[in-house]
């Protein structure tokens, strides 16, 4: 699938580095807080990315010294309601994406993440943040409730007691608190966010991605589900791996005692 030049203009860029896709948000001047245009684009290239099938982890950053500061309020004055669909139906479309990939999605956040961007963090299955990030569910702020996942993913990761706390009081918690609280995976010096992060994306693209989606899949639905239920899914998962060009390597490679070369499929 080609992909376009990685480009300093527009609102959302995307590319992809071998089997690493890219998605970076492009409004450091606006804090790259989401209005509709921001959306509409983010939509497109999860759309993109998800369907290349030689993606095997995505990145998810920003410009700029904070990943996302929300919403563009100013953007929503004339008409709040009709922006307000628009964006959402944006963000929640490229949000479904990217869960619903096999490919890990790793966020590697900087400076303020606040409102929708931490809705979109929590979406992402690993996340990195610079020392000195500060988190905030900030809908309260403006009067509104929330979205892009924020109220799904919040008791889920916190459990319900403290992202009450998170999501009534409004406060702001820094990278040290977020990663007690287990908001974040790590935390990192700031000037090596972007190693760090490529590091990471670089490690999950040599797995087996069609196992790590099937545990994606498990993790994300093992709170929907009896114990009976998800044993059952996790038998049909594993079952369904063992038809993979990758177990047959990882087998292999165990009883042979060498590394495997996994592909993906």
């Amino acid at each position: 699938m080609a992909y376009p030049e990685k480009a300093s203009a527009g609102s959302v860029l995307h590319w992809r580095e071998g089997a690493v896709a890219h998605i970076r948000f492009n409004r450091p001047k606006a804090l790259n807080a989401i209005d509709r245009e921001m959306a509409g684009a983010f939509l497109a290239a999860c759309t993109q990315v998800a369907a290349d099938s030689e993606v095997r982890a995505v990145l998810l950053s920003a410009e700029g010294r904070a990943f996302m500061a929300g919403g563009d309020i100013g953007a929503m004055q004339a008409d709040p309601a009709q922006a307000a669909q628009q964006l959402i139906a944006g963000m929640h479309g490229g949000i479904r994406l990217l869960t619903g990939m096999d490919a890990p999605v790793v966020c590697a956040v900087q400076g303020a993440v606040a409102g929708g961007g931490l809705g979109l963090m929590l979406a992402c299955d690993l996340a990195l943040a610079a020392e000195g990030t500060r988190f905030g569910v900030a809908y309260p702020l403006i009067g509104a409730s929330c979205d892009c996942s924020t109220s799904w993913n919040l008791p889920r990761v916190l459990g319900l007691r403290k992202a009450m706390e998170l999501a009534l009081l409004a406060d702001t918690v820094d990278a040290a608190q977020a990663l007690q609280l287990g908001l974040v995976n790590r935390v990192v010096a700031a000037q090596s966010l972007e190693a760090e992060a490529q590091a990471l994306v670089q490690r999950l693209a040599q797995g087996p991605t069609r196992a790590l989606g099937a545990m994606k899949k498990l993790l994300r639905s093992a709170l929907h589900h009896g114990l009976d239920e998800h044993l059952d899914a996790e038998a049909a998962q594993f079952v369904a791996c063992t038809a993979t060009a990758d177990f047959r390597d990882g087998t292999g490679a165990f009883v042979q005692k060498r590394t495997a070369q996994f592909q993906g499929r």
